[in-house]
């Protein structure tokens, strides 16, 4: 279906340009760019907002910085007018995203999917307003397609297209089953698009085919045809691999104002600017100042550091928080000193104690091979003595300060 042509006056082509010029901060590829212009002519000639599309597939419900790009993006086009399409894969997420695996995905639980998507709803609400959003699940048109819907569905793609995606694609080199029932899912995903007569679909580079795939069923399926714009990934802490919990390099949304702060602290010096422009709500001209600073010296990579996760801090739990997350830090990593507020408990076990079932017994670490490693990469302390021997036996005594890794402490005094 074509878009039809609008003609403009002087103030609806300012707009126009004001609109186009805000979205595009941040943005990988915008596909097609003419049919972007297009849509958001006709939404300013007609006073009709554009449907913007973010699906969600509820397999880990713990959102971080990473997945926050796309809804800064979303908050955008929220503050022009646009109405937000929050698609819930509930039926997708029985399948799960190959994108990106290297095998395939466990299925999900009806009952999983609905908890991890009651998390994503709650999380996303410290960004976008919720109350504007408009919530779909994606059962509510799959669960009833006929096995003749679908296989007319699976005859819009041809398995060399598959293919032609990089994870299918190294998986079939490698002889890694692929299993048939994953192919469905850009599929689906690209009919969420058809059912809900999608103007603009967002997501990260990842996402591409999946968004196309959106596209693409339009056309087919007789409606006028989205446009897909995707947004860059962020790079974890470690600076190499994108931001994923299950790689352990992440900042989330909802972690404790400290623990935020002081993971904000890792990021890799070269990936500050990135994190600034994408992660955060700071203009772009105070951006670039900052970037002149850092080049010119003017401004300390360590204090423009803290700055951005105070900033964090500020967005997801306020600003009296980030102070008092920009003092403990201070206090207790640059002055090396413990910290004042530090939370104690009375330990009703025996004595002595492995130092192994201590620390899981107080849920400073979730298991003993987890403690067993991070005490061999010297990260426990008591008393601010590091523990050099796992099989250390600790005697309670009058009671000591345990210390994990850099930020968690623990007052342990005897019963």
């Amino acid at each position: 279906m074509m878009e039809k042509e609008y003609t403009l006056t002087v103030e609806q082509q300012a707009e126009v340009e004001r609109q186009i010029a805000y979205l595009q901060r941040g943005v990988v590829e915008i596909v097609p760019e003419a049919d972007f212009r297009k849509k958001i002519e006709k939404s300013v000639v007609t006073g009709k907002p554009l449907k913007i599309k973010l699906g969600m597939d509820p397999s880990a419900p713990d959102v971080h910085i990473g997945h926050t790009v796309v809804l800064h993006k979303l908050r955008q086009f929220q503050e022009l007018g646009h109405e937000i399409q929050m698609l819930i894969g509930d039926f997708t997420g029985r399948i799960g995203d190959p994108t990106g695996k290297s095998e395939t995905r466990k299925q999900l639980t009806d009952e999983e999917v609905k908890k991890n998507a009651e998390t994503y709803v709650e999380q996303y609400g410290k960004i976008l307003d919720m109350d504007k959003a408009k919530i779909y699940y994606n059962s509510e048109w799959l669960k009833p397609l006929t096995f003749e819907d679908v296989v007319k569905l699976a005859g819009n793609m041809t398995v060399a297209r598959m293919l032609e995606r990089d994870d299918f694609e190294k998986r079939y080199k490698s002889g890694q089953p692929i299993s048939v029932h994953e192919f469905f899912y850009p599929l689906m995903q690209g009919y969420d698009s058809v059912a809900l007569e999608s103007d603009i679909e967002v997501g990260g580079t990842d996402q591409k085919f999946n968004l196309l795939m959106g596209r693409h069923l339009q056309e087919a399926y007789g409606k006028e045809k989205q446009v897909a714009l995707t947004l860059p990934l962020i790079e974890g802490l470690d600076g190499e691999r994108k931001m994923s919990k299950s790689l352990g390099n992440y900042i989330g949304i909802d972690e404790e104002p400290n623990e935020m702060f002081g993971k904000s602290m890792s990021i890799p010096d070269e990936l500050m600017i990135k994190y600034y422009k994408l992660a955060t709500d700071l203009s772009l001209e105070e951006i670039a100042q900052l970037e002149v600073g850092l080049k010119d010296g003017s401004v300390h990579p360590r204090d423009a550091k803290m700055n951005l996760g105070a900033k964090f801090v500020e967005m997801y739990h306020g600003e009296e928080a980030a102070q008092e997350a920009r003092t403990y830090f201070e206090t207790v990593f640059q002055k090396r000193a413990l910290p004042t507020d530090i939370p104690e408990t009375t330990w009703e076990g025996s004595s002595p104690v492995w130092i192994v079932d201590l620390l899981v017994d107080l849920n400073m670490l979730g298991s003993k091979g987890e403690a067993r490693r991070m005490i061999q990469n010297g990260g426990v302390k008591i008393n601010e003595e590091k523990v050099e021997d796992v099989q250390l036996q600790v005697e309670i005594g009058s009671g000591f300060v345990l210390q994990v890794g850099k930020r968690k402490f623990m007052k342990v005094n005897p019963k």
